[in-house]
């Protein structure tokens, strides 16, 4: 098979997996509607854009349409953008201030106007010789770019911002859910990357067939990360609840009301509190909810975890689960609690979590411990 036929038979097999998988997007119910219907756009515009490989081997499209199906990439990093707003804040809505993100794609076409879209066919002709050195395409390549820096940038910015609120005012176990939108984030900064190499390729003085090749890397690098999709998402097809994106970092509390003596306080009211009450045992557990129960004000109770006891509210919650792991693991009084049955009692509903965090505060997996606690 060339590459040519290579090229082709990825396009067409990684376009029909992404309008397949689109589908199957909108058609299934979960709580986020908005947070699947942002994904099933972005894999719509994705699959428009993976045609483009292909489409000019089977049909004989104008310059016109084929510069207006160029300018549809301007749309999929905004859109990509926004799916991970509305995944990591729950609050999230789309307001009349997001549509200056159209700006790019509406300059993108006006530049296409005069000679792509309303041009005399004689001078379509002529342009279509070396369409890719005329000014408007160079302009489309540049500004495509540099939008997708700039959206793969705040992308990442929005992720640890959201990480840094779970981390400091939740201790439930969905966590995994911010490092697979990491992983995704990733891998497509790289088929970002291999994008720009082809490119770059394809304005130097390259033989062809190494231009065909960064062609059919680039399909095939599309197709695993969409096929790599379909997997997350048919195992957590909920993703997780997002948090409130007004919820204000512990730092930006401390410049609001500033430390004092009382902190020290609440740090051993809440250690007896967490001792006597075992309130960690509760799976959703919150910094709300937690002061709450002890009468207190929530920014107060985030300061002295957060900040003077320097540990994430997370950490602090699970330290405490897997104390309560080991004893039950080496209670001799119930050797036939399996790991299981353990890791839900303390107050865990996911096993990779609870492995992950016992593993963190001991070095040694729950079957370990237990194992080495009996020998010895």
């Amino acid at each position: 098979m060339n590459d040519l036929d290579l090229r082709v038979f990825i396009g067409i097999l990684a376009t029909f997996i992404t309008l397949l998988f689109a589908i199957f997007i909108f058609s299934v119910k979960a709580e986020n509607k908005l947070s699947n219907r942002l994904f099933g756009i972005f894999l719509i515009l994705s699959s428009i854009e993976i045609s483009g490989f292909f489409i000019h081997d089977f049909f004989m499209t104008s310059l016109g349409v084929l510069m207006f199906k160029n300018t549809i990439y301007y749309l999929i990093t905004p859109v990509f953008y926004f799916y991970v707003c509305s995944v990591c804040y729950s609050d999230f809505r789309f307001k009349k201030k997001h549509l200056w993100h159209l700006l790019p794609f509406v300059i993108g076409n006006i530049v296409m106007i005069p000679r792509f879209y309303m041009g005399k066919s004689e001078q379509i002709a002529t342009i279509s010789l070396d369409v890719i050195h005329t000014w408007e395409v160079i302009f489309m390549h540049i500004s495509m770019h540099i939008q997708s820096i700039y959206y793969y940038i705040m992308s990442i910015v929005v992720l640890k911002r959201a990480k840094n609120i779970f981390f400091e005012n939740h201790s439930n176990n969905t966590i995994q859910a911010y490092k697979w939108l990491y992983q995704i984030v990733i891998f497509w900064i790289i088929i970002f990357t291999i994008a720009i190499i082809k490119n770059i390729l394809k304005y130097s003085h390259v033989e062809t067939t190494i231009f065909s090749n960064s062609q059919v890397v680039l399909i095939f690098a599309i197709l695993l990360v969409t096929c790599w999709y379909i997997l997350k998402a048919l195992n957590n097809p909920d993703l997780f609840k997002g948090v409130d994106s007004k919820t204000k970092l512990t730092k930006d509390l401390l410049e609001e009301i500033g430390k004092n003596e009382e902190h020290q306080n609440i740090i051993g009211r809440l250690r007896i509190f967490m001792e006597e009450e075992k309130p960690f045992l509760n799976p959703s557990l919150s910094i709300r909810n937690l002061a709450h129960q002890m009468k207190i004000a929530p920014r107060e109770l985030s300061i002295a975890i957060n900040h003077d006891l320097n540990q994430h509210f997370f950490d602090f919650v699970n330290e405490y689960r897997i104390k309560r792991a080991m004893n039950l693991l080496t209670d001799k009084h119930q050797p036939k609690l399996t790991v299981l049955e353990i890791l839900y009692e303390v107050g865990f509903n996911s096993k990779s979590s609870f492995n992950t965090a016992f593993k963190k505060y001991t070095n040694l997996t729950p079957t370990q411990f237990r194992k080495q606690a009996l020998n010895s």
